[in-house]
């Protein structure tokens, strides 16, 4: 059976790119006053993806100019070293975002590591004074996943007001997050999970639909409402090792109006929207300082 749609791909790695570059404008704008941006990336263990991800963080950093220290420390480390060196740097007025790499070994308890960072160096977005900000609409870090799928949003001049979101997943790194961002932009948002009774019923009414639970064709095209925006935040492996989303992309993009690719979609405006983070960061610090 035709279908009349067939999706249109949001390009993350375009999109990336184009973000990177404006970062790399105003960083040199700051540079000329006396200030560069700097990030703190710290990684604790040898978890092999977290590596790849600590070295594109690293390089996209490096590439638009900033100022990146990459700190390699084994798994044994201890969790009152790992904090203090992250007091350390909450006082180096050179590094304005800290990120500790997540997962941490399980000695180490990452939510007391994650607010023993500043919250003016948050850039990650997942200390809970950033949470709080979130919710109450007040000036703070988004967590950078769900900023990147807001821009993405954003770029196809899609207007949130008064359409259906669903959210599928609830993690405070991106479903919760995702859903007060949608919320600000005035969408009716449901938050779906694995307690939801019927995921079918609440997705064929979505306008817009953020997958985001880390599982395999969680959504199929049976699911989808013609025409619905689909951002696909998954990263898994198929049966033939390679990478894939949370949606069955094949079935899916012959219904959805849009959709993000994976790889290739929000991974890369991760990142992007990181270093977006570290820069707004700075700007913050130049301004407190009187170099505007």
């Amino acid at each position: 059976m035709s279908t009349p749609y067939s999706a249109k791909i949001i390009d993350g790695n375009a999109l990336a790119a184009q973000t990177r570059a404006t970062v790399a404008q105003r960083t040199a704008a700051l540079q000329a006053r006396g200030l560069t941006p700097g990030l703190a990336v710290l990684l604790v263990g040898d978890n092999p993806a977290s590596q790849v991800y600590v070295r594109n963080k690293v390089k996209a950093c490096t590439d638009a100019g900033l100022h990146s220290v990459l700190e390699r420390y084994p798994s044994t480390l201890s969790e009152a070293e790992l904090l203090q060196r992250i007091e350390g740097l909450n006082k180096d007025p050179a590094i304005h975002g800290i990120l500790v790499q997540l997962p941490l070994p399980a000695h180490i308890d990452a939510h007391k590591v994650i607010e023993a960072i500043s919250p003016a160096k948050d850039v990650d977005g997942f200390h809970v004074a950033s949470a709080g900000a979130l919710m109450v609409g007040q000036p703070g870090f988004w967590p950078c996943t769900p900023y990147g799928c807001m821009k993405m949003l954003e770029s196809i001049g899609y207007d949130l007001r008064g359409k259906h979101a669903v959210v599928i997943g609830r993690s405070n790194i991106v479903g919760k997050p995702m859903a007060l961002m949608l919320l600000q932009q005035n969408a009716t948002v449901t938050l779906c999970h694995s307690a939801t009774a019927d995921l079918k019923a609440m997705t064929l009414q979505a306008d817009v639909i953020v997958a985001a639970v880390g599982k395999r064709n969680v959504l199929t095209a049976d699911m989808v409402k013609p025409g619905a925006v689909v951002i696909d935040v998954g990263m898994n492996r198929n049966d033939e090792g390679k990478l894939c989303g949370d949606v069955d992309f094949a079935g899916v993009r012959l219904v959805a109006g849009y959709i993000t690719p994976v790889p290739g979609g929000v991974g890369p405006m991760t990142i992007a929207m990181l270093l977006v983070n570290t820069l707004e960061a700075a700007e913050r610090d130049a301004a407190a300082r009187g170099l505007t």
